[in-house]
């Protein structure tokens, strides 16, 4: 009876654990401690409005201006997904020629390279003067941005798949697409993984940026516009609502990925 008693008490608390360790509640938990220091810091050093604004200001601001700030989000989230749809697939297709054509591999490294060191900001009015103040280059300028972690990533994983397997799947007669499809691309995922949330953390950057330089609507657009006009409180609520679709299409490619790669934390 003891031992019973032992183990519903151990198993209360592992559950217990396991619910103060959920992410979720992690993330409410910080947040509201952020919330907290920064209402403290307001009332503390009785901050003006116009330099830094309460949360509880922020949040009024969210709540009168939703429509506006909702119209904006879309502009930006699909700028976010189009860039993410378009650096992944030019990620992965740099990967794959890198490791199919050996030769190819001495031009295509040095575009990799460039794609990273020339600052985001440089290319920003190039690529307005060539796609326009429209959304293709806002998709683009996320594209950019995320192309080098995902190339790498992507063509680290490739190369370093366990040469057992390959010698074993030869031996066997497979060609270079069946070792390239069921060996090498499966062993190559999880790093891949790393590289995509990576990306979809660093996707944002691209489109804001691309609004800041030019742009009549989107969340970087809407900050510009703001802080030109000193409603500093809007500009904080865009900023808010930007860090959330960030931290969500985090979470969210995080747990599709656990569940598509199920074998990535083994």
């Amino acid at each position: 009876m003891s031992d019973m008693t032992q183990y519903n008490s151990v198993s209360a608390r592992i559950s217990k654990k396991e619910r103060v360790t959920h992410p979720a509640l992690r993330l409410v938990i910080s947040t509201a401690v952020i919330l907290g220091l920064w209402q403290l810091v307001v009332v503390v050093f009785d901050m003006p409005s116009f330099i830094l604004p309460s949360p509880i200001e922020v949040l009024d601001r969210l709540v009168t201006r939703y429509d506006v700030l909702l119209k904006h989000t879309w502009v930006t989230a699909q700028e976010i997904l189009l860039g993410l749809a378009l650096g992944l697939s030019m990620g992965l297709l740099f990967a794959l020629q890198m490791l199919m054509f050996e030769p190819l591999k001495r031009w295509l490294l040095p575009i990799l390279i460039a794609s990273q060191a020339i600052p985001v900001f440089a290319i920003a009015p190039v690529l307005m003067l060539w796609l326009g103040y429209g959304i293709a280059s806002k998709v683009v300028m996320a594209a950019i941005i995320i192309f080098f972690p995902v190339t790498t990533c992507c063509y680290d994983g490739l190369r370093n798949t366990p040469t057992g397997y390959l010698d074993l799947a030869k031996t066997m007669g497979a060609s270079k697409w069946q070792l390239l499809r069921h060996i090498q691309l499966p062993a190559a995922l999880p790093t891949l993984a790393s590289g995509i949330r990576v990306a979809v953390v660093i996707a944002p950057i691209g489109a804001v940026v691309g609004e800041w330089v030019g742009s009549s609507e989107g969340l970087g657009y809407l900050m510009l516009q703001a802080n030109a006009r000193m409603i500093i409180d809007e500009m904080f609520a865009a900023l808010f609502i930007l860090a959330v679709l960030s931290i969500s299409l985090y979470f969210i490619t995080d747990k599709l990925l656990k569940k598509a790669i199920p074998w990535e934390s083994k």
